[in-house]
């Protein structure tokens, strides 16, 4: 039943931050900021839950696989050219996606399923993470498919392969041990930390202090700790 909930949440964030991309699209400050929060919401998690998590596997090569999940999304990003973390001005010209961003961005949520899988927990701080994360990712694809207001077929199938492909990573990961939990876990913190870490120390204009960017990350850890204080180990 826990599997059911959690399928549900994934799905639930993915259709709310398309929603709000397709209302709220064209104010890109907005968009700004809640990329940022998410951001400063992921990295707490993953440095106050998902690590130590992974750290307890005791395995001493688990960093390994942290690194590997870095290294995984660097790769990513080759396909989706950063459109994870608010960089979609390369194809802000065309009128669909390319076939290599919609794989890219499908991998990525298939991976962060994984560990899913064999979750105790409705509500978990990693799943927390997810569906912060997907809030922005969905929110610009919104604001991407649905920028002339158009409700093609196209930009539906795009939605519905997106907001599938966390509850199917997480389907496919019954089909593993549950004792390489850790590793699946520690690949995708891999990847949180990569992405929230280039979205908060990505260079300012003039290399300036942004105190709005810092006020936002803050808010979003300030956030995390938050519900962090109401979860029970």
């Amino acid at each position: 039943m826990h599997t059911f909930y959690i399928i549900v949440l994934l799905i639930a964030s993915v259709l709310a931050g398309v929603l709000l991309g397709k209302f709220f699209g064209e104010k890109e400050k907005f968009a700004k900021n809640l990329l940022i929060l998410s951001a400063g919401f992921l990295i707490t998690v993953c440095v106050n839950e998902v690590f130590p998590a992974v750290y307890q596997s005791g395995d001493s090569h688990i960093g390994l696989w942290v690194i590997a999940g870095v290294i995984m999304q660097m790769l990513l990003e080759s396909l989706t050219k950063g459109f994870e973390h608010g960089h979609f001005h390369h194809h802000s010209d065309s009128q669909i996606l390319p076939v290599a961003l919609i794989l890219g961005m499908f991998v990525h949520a298939f991976i962060e399923g994984f560990p899913l899988a064999y979750e105790t927990e409705v509500f978990s701080p990693y799943l927390q993470g997810i569906i912060f994360h997907n809030l922005p990712i969905s929110f610009i694809l919104g604001a991407f498919l649905f920028k002339n207001k158009n409700f093609s077929g196209y930009s539906w199938l795009v939605i519905t392969l997106f907001a599938l492909a966390s509850p199917l990573g997480v389907v496919a990961g019954h089909y593993f041990d549950v004792s390489l939990q850790p590793y699946f876990m520690a690949v995708v913190g891999g990847i949180f930390l990569h992405i929230s870490s280039v979205i908060i120390f990505e260079s300012n204009r003039n290399h300036n202090v942004n105190w709005s960017k810092i006020a936002w990350v803050i808010l979003g850890v300030a956030l995390a700790f938050f519900i962090h204080s109401f979860h029970a180990h």
